[in-house]
């Protein structure tokens, strides 16, 4: 098998993994907190960054000025998923990733994230 198809198999071999992702920029310690219900997306992630046309635009704008050696992303917690008929991935997604909000409160000079006016 040529390299090329052995990794497209290698690939589609990875198991999809829903969680929650960080991407930090290590020049000022300012972090994005992301999630998804594929951590194989996080590479589009990336090409929307280098492209351009990231839809966080605080985030977008320092990768532009900084590069991207400036920014590490990670994966910070992975989803468990429940074998339950009731189990809703999208909303245990949303409290999850509301769970890292909180604990590491990304907004202002801290972060790229807006706070939430209630």
């Amino acid at each position: 098998m040529d390299r090329k198809k052995e990794l497209k198999q290698q690939f589609k071999e990875i198991k999809i993994e829903a969680g929650i992702f960080q991407i930090k920029n290590i020049k000022n310690d300012k972090v994005f907190i992301g999630s998804t219900r594929n951590f194989k997306t996080l590479n589009g992630t990336k090409f929307a960054l280098e492209n351009g046309s990231y839809s966080n635009k605080m985030l977008q704008k320092e990768w532009s000025e900084y590069g991207k050696d400036a920014f590490e992303i990670e994966i910070v917690e992975i989803l468990k998923a429940k074998d339950d008929p009731y189990y809703n991935e999208k909303e245990e997604l949303e409290k999850l990733e509301e769970k890292w909000l909180n604990q590491l409160q990304p907004y202002g000079e801290r972060g790229y994230h807006q706070e939430k006016t209630r």
